[in-house]
């Protein structure tokens, strides 16, 4: 089906992660995951945290597509037991996010050297052609192959 008039301009822009510690998040999904920081803002007991992949040459984070906002609330990074619920655990709501890659085996490689845990290796399972792995706060991950690459 094709979008009507009234949502033809219409994009996904971001997504929400609420993290325990954003120090041990931005390292991750900067270092590993290989996004960069592009906007932040401090909301007084809260801060917004916003990453993307420089794929996009737009002026503004509003015009972009498949940005994560990783919100983190002052404080929780100083508590041992804290955690948030990872959406995979009962009760199920929230899954994974999911990155593409252009060669999930060379990734995947990539990921056990830096350490990365790991939910489901593409030897796991079924699906062959999927990795899941996790993100500090237990996330889930979904690597998926670029399907324009070989």
């Amino acid at each position: 089906m094709a979008p009507s008039a009234a949502t033809q301009s219409f994009k996904l822009n971001h997504t929400m992660l609420r993290v325990k510690d954003p120090e041990v998040s931005l390292k991750f999904y900067q270092d590993v995951m290989g996004m960069s920081l592009i906007d932040e803002h401090d909301g007084g007991d809260f801060k917004l945290f916003f990453l993307a992949y420089e794929h996009q040459n737009v002026a503004h984070r509003a015009q972009r597509e498949g940005i994560l906002e990783l919100t983190w609330n002052k404080g929780t990074e100083k508590d041992d037991k804290f955690a948030y619920h990872n959406g995979n655990d009962e009760p199920q709501g929230f899954g994974h996010i999911a990155v593409s890659v252009d060669n999930l085996e060379e990734s995947c490689k990539r990921f056990e050297e830096l350490g990365v845990r790991f939910k489901k290796r593409p030897q796991d399972g079924k699906m062959r052609s999927i990795a899941f792995i996790y993100d500090p706060d237990n996330y889930w991950i979904e690597i998926i192959p670029n399907m324009t690459s070989k």
